[in-house]
């Protein structure tokens, strides 16, 4: 079966992969050859043509179901475009004056898989303070910005990953069982802030709220965390304005246009 001339006459094969991998990326679900073929209007045998070539350069790839979604190498490429090295000197200087405002340590995690990636960080000048360096991985379920990720998910797909998860106790509070977790995981959603009351490590606290794109979508998460013999969580919630007014600074950051040369 070939394309008939109307649908040839509809993009080029690098416009059309690249309208595959926007609707990718864009749904909210996994995507089969057949929804690619019916919301993009184009044949089932270019579809899968193109996803074969696609596929085979990393981009997307199938999950167990079959469905479509996004690889490493999209999402490596996400993550540079959200924060490009052009943004570096900015993006340090929010974090840096918030984390004289809350004198704590301050970052921005993104996902990674099933883990967290801390991908930038200003540290807070106490002797006593936990040292995850830029790069670090964490776990999703007993982190704050982990399950505010989480949180953005809807309830069956939050059901999915969840069982995918080991669940491991890392401290005294980690949440263990997927029930309990699912309902963590609703009221972080409820108040779009996530918190880690020693759940990670003992005797530390944590919070963190979204950084979103002009769709509303959580895109990165800005945390703080500390030692409880310095700040108990209550207290480090105290700064949830000041942790919003940096992720809409930081929002802002990431949509700003490049500049000419």
């Amino acid at each position: 079966m070939t394309d008939s001339p109307n649908s040839r006459n509809k993009g080029s094969s690098i416009t059309r992969a690249l309208d595959i991998i926007e609707a990718v990326v864009q749904a909210d679900h996994a995507l089969s050859p057949a929804d690619l073929a019916y919301l993009l209007d184009i044949p089932k045998p270019s579809v899968h043509r193109l996803l074969q070539q696609i596929q085979a350069e990393g981009y997307l790839q199938t999950n167990m179901r079959g469905g479509i979604v996004p690889s490493d190498r999209l999402h490596q490429i996400a993550v540079g475009v959200i924060y490009a090295g052009r943004h570096k000197a900015q993006r340090q200087a929010i974090l840096r004056q918030l984390c004289e405002t809350l004198d704590e340590t301050c970052g921005i995690a993104m996902p990674d898989g099933i883990d967290m990636v801390y991908y930038d960080r200003v540290q807070s000048s106490w002797p006593l303070q936990l040292h995850l360096p830029v790069g670090a991985h964490v776990p999703m379920w007993c982190t704050a910005s982990g399950k505010l990720y989480l949180s953005s998910f809807s309830r069956a797909r939050r059901g999915q990953i969840i069982d995918s998860l080991a669940l491991k106790r890392m401290a005294r509070n980690t949440i263990t069982d997927a029930g309990q977790l699912e309902e963590e995981l609703k009221r972080t959603r409820l108040r779009d802030i996530g918190v880690d009351n020693e759940e990670f490590v003992d005797g530390m606290v944590a919070c963190a709220v979204p950084v979103k794109d002009h769709d509303g979508r959580l895109i990165a998460c800005l945390f703080t965390h500390a030692p409880t013999i310095r700040k108990s969580l209550e207290q480090l919630l105290e700064f949830e304005p000041a942790l919003r007014h940096a992720a809409e600074q930081l929002r802002i950051l990431v949509e700003e246009p490049a500049e000419q040369d």
